[in-house]
């Protein structure tokens, strides 16, 4: 492997902050992987992966870790469902694009979704109704400590709303090389009621969708709503959907009757942060080269030249008014370094 010095991390980054790092390094293989954990002459580590999750805000000094190990196989097949491996560095999207191909069902609601397949089950990603946790089976992973490899099942993820063991308890502590999924190979269950999907698929007189058909509708919106990061700097949501006691829910839909809501449970109601954001008066700002997207006030965008410091600071003061207008706290959804 080799090993590089002073290297720029813009194009490692989906936000475009251009940061150095220290020491850096492209790793393709588990071996490879292997053997660079166990260099005792670079004793800090980042492990970077797609980089869509992050908020870069000064020099990295450390060994950074570029995980591009590569490979999706078929591990067991029934008349109904279908086991698929994918490896660490595959990129999300062109993964749900393969299993598509295959007419496997279960991933069309997340396409789009930006980052790597490595890094999918920190998050717990998900999209229009759709969350990770629904057909996860398994994911390998490397102890840092002991560098041996460690399965994880689903139940032992700890998944929650974008939260799981890894942003938790064990975080900093394994590196995901490959994840398994739980498909359908038949019979596909469609999730077509979140968001404008239902409205989508209406426009283009599709009323017997397939998974290809959900999965084109979402393509659609998500253009439609989220910049493209390699024209514009941006990790997609910046912020959770906050999820709040009824009675704040309430409170808020006396002020603002256009208040829309997702019941999580009996007491609970989650409230879309872009909707907080935009209400705030937040939507479109731009100030100098960065600012809130024009059409989805839940992206932080950099056009060019923003430091991450600059970006975080804007963050903060949207999460501060969003206190003081509804009483609501809302947390960031990206990792910052």
């Amino acid at each position: 492997v080799k090993i590089e010095h002073n290297v720029s991390l813009k194009p490692y980054n989906t936000f475009g902050i251009d940061v150095v790092a220290k020491h850096f390094v492209t790793i393709s293989t588990l071996e490879d992987l292997k053997a660079v954990l166990e260099l005792e002459s670079y004793p800090k580590k980042l492990i970077l992966g797609g980089g869509s999750n992050i908020l870069l805000i000064k020099a990295v000094d450390a060994l950074v870790i570029l995980i591009r190990i590569k490979g999706i196989s078929i591990i067991s097949k029934t008349e109904d469902t279908v086991l698929v491996k994918a490896n660490a560095g595959e990129n999300w999207h062109e993964f749900v694009l393969w299993t598509l191909s295959q007419d496997f069902g279960g991933l069309e609601n997340m396409s789009l979704i930006p980052g790597n397949v490595g890094t999918s089950p920190i998050q717990n990603i998900g999209a229009y109704g759709v969350e990770l946790k629904d057909t996860f089976e398994s994911c390998e992973a490397i102890n840092l400590a002991t560098k041996s490899i460690t399965t994880f099942k689903k139940e032992e993820c700890e998944f929650g709303y974008r939260n799981s063991i890894f942003k938790q308890h064990a975080k900093g502590q394994y590196i995901i090389t490959s994840v398994t999924f739980k498909l359908t190979t038949k019979n596909h269950i469609l999730h077509t009621n979140y968001g404008a999907i239902t409205a989508e698929l209406n426009a283009r007189q599709i009323t017997s969708p397939t998974i290809q058909d959900v999965s084109n509708a979402i393509i659609a919106i998500r253009q439609s709503k989220l910049p493209d990061p390699k024209k514009i700097g941006n990790s997609g949501s910046f912020f959770k959907n906050p999820v709040v006691d009824k009675a704040v829910y309430l409170h808020i839909l006396n002020q603002f009757p256009d208040v829309p809501s997702y019941p999580v449970s009996e007491t609970q109601v989650k409230i879309p942060a872009g909707w907080l954001i935009e209400k705030a008066g937040f939507k479109g700002k731009r100030l100098g080269n960065y600012g809130v997207h024009k059409n989805q006030a839940l992206v932080l965008v950099n056009y060019g030249g923003a430091t991450g410091t600059e970006i975080l600071r804007l963050s903060e003061i949207i999460q501060a008014t969003i206190q003081r207008i509804f009483n609501i706290s809302i947390e960031s959804e990206v990792n910052i370094l």
